[in-house]
């Protein structure tokens, strides 16, 4: 199948800020937490997601629509956007710009839905894929709105859960996109796999951050008691 050169320019950006994100956000899994290093690297991975976001908005509206690309595209847009900015506001919970992130993609959430359901053909990807990305897509909002709820104490204890799971969820559905684009054999768990995959390294460093607290908390308190 030929293509135009305008869709081969924004396929190669797609494909190569893809791959750039990929193994940077693989290097900073493995890269201690905190530091200049993972602070500097987090916002090229961040600026080279958003690239793999936009190209793939451009390739499903002016090439070729794929329903998995297209939820894909704005879960991740979602997740690394809300994900990044809970960095700035911790403890003082959601404000505007979470609530303008929620209605964007809750926006365009409901548009795809008509879509997605009519769609003649699914690409590379099975249904189960694509209407589970699209639920993890719901969760994820309908988890944001509830936040406006929740008592000030909880987003201290929270922020840090939700900066691991919407970054580290943004690395795995790049690559579960990634597979499904590339692999066409052993479907839907090739696209699955890389699902759990995030979802057990999710949970690893979300237990692993929640041990350093009650470690640190423990040294505090042990620290107070032999100054009184």
């Amino acid at each position: 199948m030929s293509m135009s050169p305008t869709h081969l320019i924004n396929l190669v950006a797609h494909f190569g800020a893809g791959v750039a994100a990929m193994i940077l956000g693989f290097l900073l899994l493995a890269s201690a937490k905190g530091t200049p290093f993972h602070r500097k690297r987090g916002r090229v991975f961040a600026a080279l997601a958003l690239v793999v976001c936009a190209t793939g908005v451009v390739g499903n509206v002016f090439f070729r629509f794929i329903p998995l690309f297209a939820v894909l595209t704005v879960l991740v847009a979602y997740q690394l956007l809300s994900g990044w900015h809970v960095i700035y506001t911790k403890a003082a919970g959601p404000n505007r710009i979470d609530a303008l992130l929620a209605v964007c993609a809750a926006s365009w959430a409901l548009y795809l839905i008509p879509l997605l359901l009519s769609a003649s053909g699914n690409g590379n990807a099975a249904p189960a894929v694509i209407f589970s990305s699209f639920g993890a897509l719901v969760f994820l909002l309908v988890y944001d709105c509830a936040r406006w709820c929740f008592p000030r104490r909880w987003h201290a204890l929270l922020w840090r859960c939700e900066h691991i799971y919407k970054l580290i969820a943004s690395l795995f559905a790049m690559l579960s996109a990634a597979m499904g684009n590339l692999v066409s054999f052993g479907q839907p768990w090739s696209q699955l796999t890389p699902s759990v995959l995030g979802m057990a390294t999710i949970v690893w460093f979300i237990w692993r951050d929640l041990q350093a607290r009650r470690r640190s908390s423990s040294h505090n308190r042990n620290w107070t008691v032999a100054g009184e």
